[in-house]
C-alpha cells in the first residue's frame, strides 16, 4: 500500500493536492501527518522521509516520489483516471496543472491556506487580481471545453486535485469569480473528500506561527473556526 507524509491540513496545499487525488479516485493508502514545527525548523525533520525536505512525499515501498505534480504522473502509470481519457482534454489538463505548480505566486504569498478561518483581506493588490483573472479564464475554459462539471470533463481527475487549494482560498479571504468559475469552488468544497480533509484540519491542535503571521499580516481574522491550540510547556 502506498504511504502518502504530509503536513498540517489547515496550511498544507500542496498535501491536499495529492491526498486528494488518492482519496477522490478511491486509491488505497496509508496517511502519516507530520505537523509543521512551530518555530519553522521542519526541514530537518522532514528529510527524515522526504529527500526534499519538503511534503508531500508518496512511498511504494523501495520508491519514494516528493512533489505533487511528480505524484500525479507516477499514480498515472499504475491507475486509469489520474488525467482525462481524451488526449486534448489530458494536454490541456496537463498544462494547466504545470501552470498552477510554477506559478500565481501573488496568491500563494497573498493568500496562504489556511483552511478554518475567514479573512477580511485589506485590499485586493493588483497581482492577486491579476492572478483570480487568470485562474477563472481557466477555470471557465475547462468547464465550456470539456463539459464540467470537473475542470476537463465528467470525472475528478488530478487538474482538480491541483487547483483543490483555491477553493479554499476562495473562501478564507471572501474572494470573488465569475459564476461558472466560482461554481466549480463550491462544487468541490462539498466535494466528500474535501469535506473530510476540512473536517480534520479544523480539529487539528496544532498552529504554525510563521503561517499564521503571514494570514494576520494581510487583513483582518473575522473567524477561526479551529479548535483550541495544543497547551505546550508544564
Amino acid at each position: 500500500m502506498y504511504v502518502l507524509h504530509i503536513a498540517n491540513k489547515n496550511y498544507s496545499s500542496w498535501s491536499l493536492r495529492a491526498w486528494l487525488l488518492l482519496r477522490g479516485l478511491s486509491i488505497p493508502f496509508e496517511e502519516r501527518l507530520h505537523p509543521f514545527d512551530p518555530d519553522g525548523s521542519s526541514f530537518a525533520a522532514f528529510r527524515e522521509f522526504s529527500p526534499s525536505g519538503m511534503v508531500p512525499c508518496l512511498e511504494d515501498g523501495p520508491v519514494k516520489v516528493w512533489d505533487s505534480l511528480a505524484i500525479a504522473e507516477y499514480l498515472a502509470e499504475a491507475h486509469e483516471g489520474v488525467w482525462p481519457a481524451g488526449r486534448d482534454a489530458r494536454a490541456w489538463a496537463r498544462s494547466v496543472s504545470a501552470e498552477m505548480h510554477s506559478g500565481f505566486t501573488a496568491l500563494r504569498s497573498i493568500c496562504s491556506m489556511s483552511v478554518g478561518v475567514r479573512v477580511r483581506l485589506a485590499r485586493i493588490a493588483p497581482a492577486l487580481q491579476k492572478d483570480l483573472d487568470r485562474i477563472a479564464e481557466i477555470w471557465t475554459e475547462g468547464l465550456a471545453r470539456f463539459g464540467g462539471p470537473y475542470l476537463a470533463g465528467a470525472r475528478f481527475t488530478a487538474v482538480d486535485a491541483m487547483y483543490a487549494p483555491v477553493a479554499y482560498r476562495i473562501r478564507t479571504y471572501g474572494l470573488e469569480l465569475p459564476g461558472p468559475a466560482m461554481g466549480w469552488a463550491e462544487r468541490m468544497l462539498a466535494h466528500p473528500a474535501m469535506a473530510e480533509w476540512e473536517r480534520a484540519a479544523i480539529e487539528e491542535p496544532y498552529r504554525e506561527p510563521g503561517h499564521d503571521a503571514e494570514i494576520a499580516a494581510q487583513g483582518v481574522l473575522i473567524e477561526d473556526r479551529r479548535v483550541p491550540p495544543a497547551r505546550t510547556g508544564g
